[in-house]
C-alpha cells in the first residue's frame, strides 16, 4: 500500500483536523485515531506533527482549547473545539483543495 508523504499532506494537516472537530469538542489521542480510522490506516499524524498544528491554529484563533476531565473523574485531559473562525479558515481550505485536486488532476494520467 503506498503512504502519502507527510511534504503533499502538510498544508492539510489543519483542514483533517478541523474536519475532525466540526461534529464536537475531542483530544489529541482521539483526533489521532479517527484520522487514522477514516483514512483507513493511510495516513499516521505524527503526534509531534499534531500537537504543533494545534499550538499553531490556537494562535490564529481557529480552535479553543479546555481542560475538562475524563468519564471517571480522576484525570483531566485538554479538549480542543473549533471556533466559527476556524469554521471560515475550514470552508477556504475545502475550495482550495477543490482547485488544487483540479489542477494537478490535469497532471495526473491514469493507469
Amino acid at each position: 500500500m503506498a503512504e502519502i508523504s507527510s511534504d503533499v499532506i502538510r498544508g492539510y494537516n489543519d483542514t483533517i483536523i478541523l474536519f475532525i472537530l466540526l461534529d464536537e469538542p475531542s483530544y489529541g489521542y482521539e483526533i489521532s485515531k479517527r484520522i487514522k480510522d477514516i483514512s483507513e490506516g493511510k495516513y499516521l499524524i505524527k503526534e509531534t506533527t499534531l500537537y504543533s498544528a494545534f499550538t499553531r491554529m490556537e494562535k490564529n484563533g481557529y480552535i479553543e482549547s479546555f481542560i475538562a476531565e475524563t468519564g471517571n473523574g480522576s484525570r483531566k485531559r485538554t479538549y480542543y473545539r473549533i471556533t466559527e473562525k476556524g469554521k471560515e479558515y475550514y470552508s477556504e481550505k475545502c475550495d482550495e483543495w477543490k482547485l488544487t485536486k483540479d489542477v494537478v488532476g490535469k497532471f495526473v494520467k491514469e493507469k
